[in-house]
C-alpha cells in the first residue's frame, strides 16, 4: 500500500521504517520540501521511500498517518488539503503538549476536547482514528521489546477504520486482543490526558521503554 506521513519528526521516521520494512511506499511530508530531515530518510530508505511536502504526503498516501506535534496538527492537516483526506484512513498519532518556560506540562487542549476530535471536527470526511500516542516511538513498531502482554489503544467513529487500524498495529507485532477500543473519537481525550502521566513514568523509570498493561477480573 502507499502511506502518506505527515509529519518528519522521530515518531514519523521510526513509522514510515517499519512500514518501508513491510513493504510499502512511504511519503514523509514536511512544510516544505526541502527538508533536510525528510531528504535523508528518503536517501536512505530505498526506492519505497519519498519525501515532499504535507499535501505531497497527503495526496500519495492511501493510508494517512499524521505524526505532527499535536498543537500543530490541525494547521499541518489544513496545509495538506482537504480534498487529500475525503475518505481516507486518518490514524492521528499526535499528542497536545505544551511546556512552559519552566518546563511544566500541561496539554491544550484538554478533558472537553482533544485533538483527535478536533481533526474529525475540521474533517468530517476522513475516517479519523486515534492510536499510538500513548508510548515511544520504537515501542510503537516493535511490542516485543517488552516481555509479555501490554496494551495500546484505538478510538474513532468509524468501526471498519478501527478494525483497518488493528490490522494495521499487527502487522506492526500487536495482537489484536492487546488492543484496547475506548469507542467513538471522544475516547482520545483519554489517551492524550495519559501523557503528563506518561512523562512522570518517565522521570520515575529513568527510560522511555515501557508501557501499560492492564488486568480484568475474570
Amino acid at each position: 500500500m502507499r502511506y502518506g506521513i505527515i509529519g518528519a519528526g522521530g515518531v514519523a521516521r521510526t513509522v514510515a521504517d517499519k512500514l518501508v520494512a513491510l513493504g510499502h511506499e512511504v511519503t514523509l511530508g514536511s512544510r516544505s520540501k526541502d527538508n533536510e530531515a525528510a531528504a535523508a530518510w528518503a536517501g536512505q530508505a530505498g526506492a519505497r521511500g519519498h519525501h515532499g511536502t504535507f499535501a505531497d504526503a497527503a495526496a500519495f498516501g492511501e493510508v494517512l498517518l499524521n505524526a505532527t506535534p499535536g498543537t500543530v496538527a490541525v494547521d499541518a492537516l489544513r496545509a495538506a488539503g482537504a480534498e487529500h483526506l475525503a475518505g481516507k484512513l486518518l490514524i492521528d498519532l499526535s499528542n497536545p503538549l505544551v511546556f512552559s518556560p519552566e518546563g511544566e506540562l500541561t496539554l491544550d487542549p484538554v478533558n472537553t476536547d482533544s485533538v483527535g476530535e478536533r481533526i474529525q471536527r475540521e474533517f468530517p470526511q476522513a475516517l479519523v482514528v486515534k492510536t499510538l500516542n500513548t508510548l515511544t516511538a520504537p515501542l510503537m513498531v516493535d511490542p516485543a521489546r517488552l516481555e509479555g502482554e501490554h496494551n495500546l489503544f484505538v478510538a474513532g467513529n468509524d468501526a471498519e477504520a478501527k478494525a483497518r487500524t488493528v490490522a494495521l498495529l499487527g502487522a506492526f507485532g500487536w495482537p489484536a486482543a492487546w488492543v484496547i477500543d475506548l469507542g467513538d473519537i471522544t475516547g482520545a481525550r483519554a489517551m492524550e490526558m495519559m501523557m503528563p502521566f506518561w512523562v512522570r513514568l518517565m522521570g520515575a523509570f529513568g527510560t522511555t521503554d515501557f508501557n501499560y498493561a492492564f488486568k480484568r477480573a475474570r
